[in-house]
C-alpha cells in the first residue's frame, strides 16, 4: 500500500517517525559529553580502584606486576585497631557536623528570611566565615584553644569554669570535639545559604492561607514549611554528609594528625 493510499493521520505518523528517530539520536549526543565524563572520570576510577584492593600494589611495582592476593587487603585492614578507631571518630565528627550545622543553619535561614532592618549586611558577614580557607580558619580555631594562651581558656578562667587552662587540642579526650566544633562553624553559612534559597522559594499564598484559617506559627512550620523543604533538606544533608566525611585539612592543621 503506497502512502497516497494511507489515511491522512497514518500517513503523518509514518513520514514523523524518521524524524522521531533523529531527534532521539539528537538527544543522545547531546548526553553523550556528559556520559564519558562520568565514565571516564567516575565510574572508571570506581571499578579500578575495586579491582586494584585485591592485588598487592606497592610503589615499586605500581606500573606493572601486579599480584593477586583476594581478600588479604580488607582482613589487614578490619584486623587493625586503628582502623575501627578512625572509623568511630568519623562518624562521631560527621554525625556532630551533620547535627548542629544544619539544625543551626535551618534556625538562622529562618531568622534572616524575615525582613529587618540590616539583615542583608548581617547575613553577608556571617558568610565571610564560609568563604575563608580552611587553613586560616583551622589556625585561627588552634590560636584561640590554645592550652597555654588562649582566648576560650582564658574566658573560661574569667567566668570560674575552670581553674587551670585546659589543652583542648592536646589531650586525647577534647581534640576530636574541638575539631568539630571548628568544622560546625565552617558549615553553619553554607546550610543556611542553601536552606534560605530553599525557603525564599516557598510561594505567600500558603502561608496567607494557613492564617485566615487560624494556624499558628509553629503549626505553618511543621505542615507547610517542612513538607514543602523536603527537597532542599535532603540535598543539603546530602552535601554536608559528603564534605565532612572528606574533611582533612582542617583537623591535620588544628590537630597536626595528633603529634
Amino acid at each position: 500500500m503506497t502512502d497516497q493510499a494511507l489515511p491522512k493521520t497514518e500517513r503523518a505518523v509514518s513520514k514523523s517517525a524518521p524524524g522521531r528517530i533523529r531527534a532521539g539520536w539528537t538527544n543522545y549526543m547531546f548526553v553523550l559529553p556528559g556520559g564519558l565524563f562520568v565514565i571516564s572520570f567516575l565510574i572508571f576510577p570506581i571499578l579500578y580502584n575495586i579491582w586494584i584492593s585485591f592485588q598487592d600494589v606497592t610503589l615499586m611495582n605500581l606500573k606493572g606486576g601486579h599480584r593477586f592476593v583476594g581478600w588479604d587487603n580488607y582482613t589487614k585492614v578490619f584486623a587493625d585497631p586503628l582502623f575501627m578507631d578512625s572509623v568511630r571518630h568519623s562518624l562521631f565528627f560527621t554525625a556532630g557536623s551533620l547535627v548542629f550545622q544544619f539544625g543551626l543553619g535551618f534556625a538562622l535561614a529562618l531568622f534572616f528570611h524575615r525582613r529587618f532592618p540590616g539583615r542583608d549586611l548581617m547575613r553577608s558577614l556571617i558568610l565571610l566565615g564560609w568563604m575563608m580557607p580552611i587553613v586560616i580558619t583551622g589556625t585561627l580555631f588552634k590560636w584561640i584553644l590554645s592550652g597555654d594562651s588562649g582566648v576560650f581558656n582564658h574566658l573560661l578562667i574569667m567566668l570560674g569554669l575552670i581553674d587551670k587552662p585546659v589543652f583542648w587540642l592536646t589531650d586525647q579526650g577534647t581534640a576530636l570535639t574541638a575539631a568539630t566544633i571548628a568544622n560546625i562553624w565552617i558549615g553553619i553559612p553554607f546550610n543556611m545559604l542553601i536552606l534560605l534559597a530553599g525557603l525564599q522559594a516557598l510561594p505567600d499564598q500558603l502561608y496567607e492561607a494557613a492564617k485566615i484559617d487560624g494556624a499558628g506559627r509553629f503549626r505553618q512550620f511543621m505542615q507547610i514549611t517542612v513538607p514543602l523543604m523536603r527537597p532542599t533538606i535532603f540535598i543539603v544533608l546530602m552535601l554536608v554528609l559528603i564534605y565532612t566525611f572528606k574533611v582533612f585539612d582542617l583537623i591535620f592543621v588544628m590537630t597536626g594528625g595528633g603529634r
